[in-house]
């Protein structure tokens, strides 16, 4: 099966172009702003990350994004350097399922990364893949490339651009299981609209304080 072609033709029923450019404008304009406002705290974690633990500043993955294709997605690394060699001995410890792998107190996170998470700080340079078009600040969240291809909503949920929040990140995050983080995403791509964007925006502030679900 085709899941571009798939993608595309199980989202062109919906088209709706001004929201369309009507987000990808917002996303723009929003992301330069941002960018410049988190510059400094930018710099400032991007030496503490640095100080904490030999290697890289940025975490680089490749993620599923609209119709299907590969992007990579950055985030400030959280976690030792050599983290994914050892993932294979941390799967047992995964509290969600599939192909997301989330474990309280997982011992491969920094100290200055532990921060970054429960402020979602590590998410900053994620304004760059939104400024880029790979990602929007409002969406269901962004796949990893294997693990979900064959569930029932796949096809569904990549006719639109991941998001850097959405209904999943002001519902608990973490703390939901698999089918309810999967369902909110349908929910999300099945009722969008400018308003309902723009209410997810102003609902993620007070998620961000609260730090429901952050890991």
């Amino acid at each position: 099966m085709d899941v571009q072609k798939a993608a595309r033709a199980a989202g062109a029923a919906g088209e709706r172009r001004g929201y369309e450019h009507a987000k990808r404008a917002l996303d723009i304009f929003g992301s330069c702003v941002l960018l410049v406002i988190t510059a400094l705290p930018a710099a400032i974690i991007a030496v503490l990350t640095k100080l904490d633990d030999p290697g890289p500043v940025l975490f680089k993955q490749t993620r599923v994004g609209r119709y299907g294709r590969h992007f990579t997605i950055y985030k400030f690394r959280t976690m030792v350097a050599d983290a994914e060699k050892l993932q294979r001995e941390m799967d047992k410890y995964n509290e969600v399922g599939g192909a997301y792998f989330k474990m309280k107190d997982d011992p491969r996170v920094t100290r200055v990364g532990r921060w970054l998470r429960k402020l979602s700080l590590d998410e900053i340079p994620q304004f760059i893949n939104v400024l880029t078009g790979d990602m929007s600040l409002v969406g269901p969240r962004p796949l990893p490339i294997t693990g979900y291809e064959n569930e029932d909503w796949y096809v569904e949920k990549v006719t639109v651009p991941p998001g850097m929040t959405g209904l999943w990140q002001i519902s608990g995050r973490s703390d939901l299981s698999g089918e309810e983080a999967a369902a909110l995403d349908l929910q999300y791509v099945r009722n969008r609209s400018m308003l309902f964007d723009l209410k997810l925006l102003l609902a993620t502030v007070p998620a961000l304080i609260r730090r429901k679900g952050a890991a």
